[in-house]
Parts: structure tokens; C-alpha cells; sequence
């Protein structure tokens, strides 16, 4: 088990940007891929964007690329998720992910540790 802790959620204006933060508890933080995933009222836990254990590799949601940027610091143990120009249907709490595979979960079951999660609300 990976203890996560995300923090940089907050309260912003449409089109507006924030950075999302993930600090990660282990020194073996580079044998994990990341990922964030969020979860809006009602709505089921869905991927946003991940990132293999190197960085090399990047995926997000169809509905996020452009928008989004994943990235981490393995010397940190800390993965980031740059997010711009948001909306109001961004607004969710936000969850960052770990899994002991090379490339970053996609779905919930590949997930090995969650964080407590961080709110974001875009407000329009």
C-alpha cells in the first residue's frame, strides 16, 4: 500500500486553472505508475490521466486531452495534474491513484491505493 495525500483543489471561475498535487509516502514512488481520477455527485469514479513510472508515457480521457497535463517527480515522489480552461462539469472530487504496473491504471479494479481525494468546483 502507497499512502497518497493530494492537495491544490479549490474553488475557481470558469476558464480558470488549477494545479492538483499528489505526494506519495514511499521511496519506491518509481516502480508505481499514477493516475487521477475524479468523481463528480451521482457520478461513478471515472480515469482522467495517467502516467507510466518513468513519465515516458502519458494518457488522459478523451473528453480532458488538451486541457489536462499529467506529469511527476520521482525524486519528489509527487505526481501533478496541471488543469486549464476549466468548466463547470470539471467540478468533482479529483483522486489521485496508484498501481504497481509499468503503464497507469484506466479503470478503478487496476487501482492499488487511492488518496483521500480533493474538491474542485468550477464555479460558471
Amino acid at each position: 500500500q502507497v499512502q497518497l495525500v493530494e492537495s491544490g483543489g479549490g474553488l475557481v471561475q470558469a476558464g480558470g486553472s488549477l494545479r492538483l498535487s499528489c505526494a506519495a509516502s514511499v521511496r519506491t514512488f518509481s516502480t508505481y505508475s499514477m493516475a487521477w481520477f475524479r468523481q463528480a455527485p451521482g457520478e461513478e469514479r471515472e480515469f482522467v490521466a495517467g502516467i507510466s513510472r518513468s513519465g515516458g508515457t502519458t494518457v488522459y480521457a478523451d473528453s480532458e486531452k488538451g486541457r489536462l497535463t499529467i506529469s511527476r517527480d520521482n525524486a519528489n515522489y509527487t505526481v501533478y495534474l496541471q488543469m486549464n480552461s476549466l468548466k463547470p462539469e470539471d467540478t468533482a472530487v479529483y483522486y489521485c491513484a496508484a498501481s504497481p504496473t509499468y503503464y497507469p491504471p484506466r479503470g478503478i479494479v487496476d487501482v492499488g491505493s487511492w488518496g483521500q481525494g480533493t474538491q474542485v468546483t468550477v464555479s460558471s
